[in-house]
């Protein structure tokens, strides 16, 4: 079991959750806990960094629906960088692909977001 490490840093395109370690039961409530404090505006995008993921169980993903529902609750979007290839295959079972855009990396990410035009 690693330990989960959760950095937040903020970009033009809105803010960067980067996550390393086991998301599980244990550590999901840390990643719940942090997003009521999360700023994102109005037509920004969060972006969850998994590059550094090594593990993640069904509460991790209750957990990174947690942050989904958080960003549409602030008319923001959300994107998933660097998801491993494991839990995309759980993705891809649990129709969860159609859900979150991916991208491989977080600055692709943040270069795929277009500010909303009004």
């Amino acid at each position: 079991m690693t330990q989960l490490s959760m950095n937040t840093r903020t970009t033009p395109a809105g803010p960067v959750i980067e996550l390393a370690g086991d998301l599980d039961h244990h550590s999901a409530v840390q990643v719940r806990g942090a997003l009521p404090g999360l700023a994102v505006g109005e037509g920004q995008q969060l972006v969850i960094d998994l590059a550094g993921l090594t593990f993640c169980d069904s509460s991790g993903i209750t957990a990174l629906i947690a942050a989904r529902n958080h960003a549409l609750a602030a008319h923001a979007t959300i994107a998933l960088a660097a998801v491993p290839e494991r839990v995309t295959r759980i993705f891809r079972v649990v129709g969860l692909d159609h859900v979150f855009p991916t991208h491989p990396t977080a600055q692709a990410a943040e270069a795929a977001w277009s500010p909303a035009t009004e």
